[in-house]
């Protein structure tokens, strides 16, 4: 069971005096760093003052890899059922990004100023943590994901965050999370009435500088007053 974060976030500031913060989960077996490089390739304006936050998941076994341990916010019992869920492991880290999210709070930014985001297994995290969260997000990104717990999230969501802008971004040729859990994904989000942007790509499991590109623009949105 996930209960703390083992390593400290890494942080990027991309100005001074940061008044906005984006928390960005990566994928399993990845580490924070996954996502760094991305940072100075979106197009923010200069007036734009941000704080990214890339935590690293704990390290865990996980069942579809033959219980190997790596970094991971839940386990994946397999890739082909995402039916079978690792609830325990959604609600101990969505306990770990809601205390970032707390954390940037204490520093002075509100939740109205934070972003949460992430791809691959770390979306799921924040498509389940943004969806619950009692406070209203500046914005949810999912990229190359699937939403988790769909079943539950009719009982579960917030209306803190109904109106909460939701970016989805996924590869029409990723063998990891197939098109169609995503695409499914979005269809079940819009059918409980919130604001999904959707964008596919001509992509594996991965982003692409056009990806990168609407998220920058998408960001722009969410942050700029």
């Amino acid at each position: 069971m996930i209960s703390t974060l083992i390593d400290p976030p890494i942080e990027i500031e991309t100005g001074d005096s940061p008044d906005a913060s984006v928390i960005w989960l990566h994928g399993l077996g990845a580490d924070g760093n996954d996502f760094v490089p991305v940072v100075p390739e979106l197009p923010l304006p200069d007036s734009l003052s941000v704080r990214f936050i890339f935590p690293h998941a704990p390290v865990q076994p996980v069942t579809c890899n033959g219980g190997y341990a790596m970094r991971a916010w839940f386990d994946i019992f397999s890739l082909e059922d995402f039916e079978h869920e690792d609830e325990t492991g959604f609600v101990a880290s969505r306990k770990i990004l809601t205390s970032l999210i707390e954390n940037e709070n204490r520093r002075g930014i509100p939740t109205q100023r934070i972003v949460i985001m992430g791809f691959s297994q770390g979306g799921a995290v924040a498509l389940y943590t943004g969806l619950r969260h009692t406070q209203t997000l500046a914005g949810i990104g999912a990229l190359s994901t699937w939403l988790p717990s769909h079943k539950t999230t009719l009982d579960e969501r917030s209306a803190e965050n109904q109106a909460t802008s939701i970016f989805m971004g996924h590869g029409l040729r990723d063998p990891v999370v197939k098109y169609e859990y995503g695409e499914k994904s979005c269809a079940l989000l819009k059918e409980l009435d919130y604001d999904v942007r959707w964008k596919n790509y001509d992509m594996e499991h991965n982003v692409c500088n056009e990806e990168i590109i609407d998220i920058g623009v998408w960001l722009v949105k969410c942050l700029e007053a």
